[in-house]
């Protein structure tokens, strides 16, 4: 679930000079807080390294975890979104760095982890403004029901369950991994 904070507009910079802007999008000049639940915060973090492995390996682009905030729509200044984990291919960045407050483009892939707080029409709108924005990609991971929804900028759909495998497509070349590996524990023993 998302709540609006303030009742005055942000601009960007401002936003960006907020001490904690890390927990907030800012979707036309409102600040709206994002709230995480634990457990979907574990899984995000288990495909930001899935996919950061390989991406690195390959020397593919670069993977940001939701920290990192994406200047979407040049329509709309004031519309700052942060994918729960996203992918920009190499040579997409200036000089091939991330900027030091917000990109102003579309990353190629974002990925959202469905969270016990959220709404549903909240999150289609977000899928919406980034396949309009041109993100090629968009993972909607669910892990209450071990399912994910793979959104494609031609507006195709897939589903996927535990046993299926998830590809990169022709965003992430070479990138597979089991649906089931996202929600898996490694956890063996524990520490005294």
């Amino acid at each position: 679930m998302t709540t609006a904070i303030a009742s005055e507009l942000t601009t960007p910079d401002q936003f960006a000079a907020l001490p904690n802007s890390k927990v907030f999008e800012l979707i036309d000049g409102q600040l709206v807080e994002r709230k995480m639940g634990n457990k979907s915060s574990w899984v995000a973090g288990q495909i930001f390294k899935h996919l950061g492995n390989y991406v690195d390996d390959n020397g593919l682009g670069w993977v940001f975890i939701s920290d990192n905030g994406f200047r979407l729509d040049p329509e709309r200044p004031t519309l700052i979104r942060r994918p729960d984990v996203s992918f920009v291919r190499a040579g997409r960045l200036p000089n091939e760095e991330p900027s030091d407050v917000y990109d102003r483009l579309a990353p190629d892939l974002a990925i959202e982890v469905i969270s016990p707080t959220d709404i549903i029409a909240e999150l289609d709108e977000k899928v919406n403004e980034y396949l309009a924005a041109g993100v090629r990609l968009v993972w909607v991971i669910h892990p209450t029901v071990r399912r994910l929804m793979v959104h494609r900028i031609d507006g195709t759909l897939a589903a996927l369950r535990a046993g299926d495998e998830l590809s990169g497509e022709d965003v992430i070349p070479g990138f597979r991994c089991l649906v089931e590996d996202l929600f898996k524990s490694k956890v063996i023993r524990k520490i005294p």
